[in-house]
C-alpha cells in the first residue's frame, strides 16, 4: 500500500471498523478478512487487534467472549450506543471531508481544463 493510502486508512479505519461491527458482532479475524474483501489486502491482523482494543477502552464496544475449537475463547466485539454515537459522528465528519475534497477535485479539474 502506498505511504498515502496508510496515512488515509490510519484516521479512518477507526470508522470503517465501527461500521462493520454496526452490521454484526465479530471478532478481530472476521473484521480482518471483511476489509481484506474490500480491498484493502495489506491490513494486518495486529492492526485490528490493537485498534479493538482501542475501542474497548473507549467504551465503544462490548466484548463477549466465546468458547472455541481450537484455542483460548473468542473475544466477540458488538457495537453498543456510545459505537454508534461515535459512528453516527464519524460519517458525519467523513461527508463534509469527502464533499469538500470532491469540490476542490472539480474545482481543480476545471482549471485544468481551462488551461
Amino acid at each position: 500500500m502506498p505511504n498515502q493510502m496508510t496515512e488515509m486508512l490510519k484516521g479512518t479505519l477507526e470508522g470503517i471498523v465501527l461500521a462493520i461491527l454496526s452490521e454484526r458482532s465479530a471478532y478481530g479475524y472476521e473484521i480482518t478478512a471483511e476489509l481484506r474483501e474490500a480491498g484493502f489486502a495489506d491490513i494486518a491482523e495486529g492492526t485490528i487487534y490493537a485498534l479493538l482494543v482501542r475501542l474497548e477502552q473507549k467504551g465503544l464496544v462490548d466484548v463477549e467472549r466465546v468458547p472455541s475449537e481450537k484455542g483460548p475463547p473468542r473475544k466477540v466485539y458488538s457495537l453498543n450506543a456510545s459505537g454508534r454515537d461515535q459512528l453516527a459522528e464519524f460519517w458525519s465528519t467523513w461527508s463534509f471531508v469527502a464533499t469538500r475534497i470532491e469540490q476542490l477535485r472539480h474545482t481543480d479539474q476545471q482549471h485544468t481544463e481551462g488551461a
